[in-house]
């Protein structure tokens, strides 16, 4: 078997390494979780689209058929809507679900994510 061991091959190696890296990680944007500071400051990029985030449980409230929590990260918080049970405050959780705009009065607006069933 004949194997290259010039500099110049492993840094040819290296490089297609990184690169194939790259191009997974960016094709597959579910891997890293979306910053809810990213999706409150740029409401028109996230609208309608799927998103996947994390962060902390601050407050949960069950009404007859409304159920909801708002999660927590470095950035910022966002409701999120659930049919499922509900988390505990202060539970660490990851969630996948779509963003939705309930309201826009001026400069504000109201977004939630709606987190898939399932």
């Amino acid at each position: 078997m004949y194997f290259i061991s010039s500099e110049a091959a492993v840094k040819k190696y290296a490089s297609f390494l990184f690169i194939l890296t790259f191009l997974a990680l960016t094709s597959c944007g579910d891997l890293l979780p979306t910053k809810i500071g990213d999706i409150r400051g740029n409401p028109r990029k996230y609208a309608e689209k799927e998103v996947t985030v994390s962060g902390q449980v601050t407050e949960a409230l069950s009404l007859i058929a409304f159920k909801y929590f708002v999660l927590r990260d470095d950035t910022g918080e966002i409701t999120v809507t659930t049919s499922k049970p509900l988390p505990a405050v202060g539970q660490k959780l990851t969630v996948r679900g779509t963003v939705k705009e309930t309201f826009s009065i001026g400069t504000r607006t109201g977004l939630v994510i709606m987190e898939n069933p399932g």
